[in-house]
């Protein structure tokens, strides 16, 4: 018998990210479920409870950040790591990030091999 799956939200609007990312991580024997918005990601951490989100900081509707601080601030999802993905270098920002307990910030363009060597090291 088989490991399950371990589970990745990915939440990102960029079309090409996510079909790049969704081949890496399929790849690598990972489920992935995508999110558009970082509206729905909260609420489907509580019933999905996945292994690792990954976040991208600017989205519509709800930013990452927002997203990231609902998932720490609940005894019910405040345990699954969370690695922000975003295009924002800024230093005030990467600090909001980690404070309010992201794992790891990776800003874009970024290497897929990193990415994944950061994902296997955080959820095996």
């Amino acid at each position: 018998m088989s490991a399950a799956k371990k589970k990745i939200f990915y939440a990102e609007d960029s079309d090409s990210l996510i079909k790049l990312m969704t081949y890496k991580l399929q790849n690598e024997g990972y489920e992935i479920i995508v999110f558009n918005t970082g509206e729905e990601v909260f609420e489907k951490a509580i019933t999905e409870k996945p292994d690792l989100i990954i976040l991208d900081l600017m989205m519509p509707i709800k930013d990452g950040l927002t997203v990231l601080k609902e998932i720490k601030s609940n005894p019910e999802t405040d345990s699954i790591p969370v690695i922000m993905l975003t295009t924002n270098a800024e230093e005030e920002t990467i600090l909001k990030a980690l404070e309010a307990g992201a794992l790891e910030y990776i800003t874009k363009p970024f290497s897929t091999a990193v990415l994944l060597a950061k994902i296997k090291k955080i959820i095996g």
